[in-house]
């Protein structure tokens, strides 16, 4: 996997520039295409980067709810992951009720919301042709 082609957000340049280990992060907003390879990798790279402790790292996409809305689907996602962080409420991913048994162990959250004071979370979007960003978002 090419670092420009791949949500391997881990390696990328912009989580040494957050300047946070792994284990502050309390939520990671997925990018959540629903497809079978991209949810995987996505997946994958999850249990990369934050290894064990992943499965008990809140994870949920919000694109079932309002659509992929192409360029302001970041956006949407971005605003959803700072309301969960200054509601103290994890939004859970509309529609998941089976889990691939393939994909690594995470917390996905499912069903309705959550409540959890997080400090910080990680917010992926990744574009057509490899143009990927993530964000580190803190509550204020």
């Amino acid at each position: 996997m090419s670092l420009d082609r791949s949500p391997d957000f881990g390696k990328t340049p912009g989580w040494p520039d957050a300047g946070l280990p792994p284990d502050t992060i309390g939520y990671v907003n997925a990018h959540g295409t629903g497809t079978a390879a991209n949810d995987a990798v996505e997946a994958g790279a999850v249990a990369e980067i934050f290894g064990p402790r992943s499965s008990r790292l809140a994870v949920s996409s919000t694109k079932a709810i309002h659509g992929h809305a192409m360029g302001a689907g970041g956006a949407l996602e971005t605003l959803a992951t700072i309301l969960a962080l200054s509601e103290g409420r994890i939004p859970p991913t509309a529609h998941l009720t089976e889990i691939d048994p393939a994909l690594p162990e995470l917390d996905f959250v499912r069903g309705s919301s959550r409540a959890a004071a997080v400090e910080y979370a990680v917010k992926n979007s990744f574009a057509f042709g490899g143009n990927n960003a993530v964000l580190v978002l803190r509550r204020a």
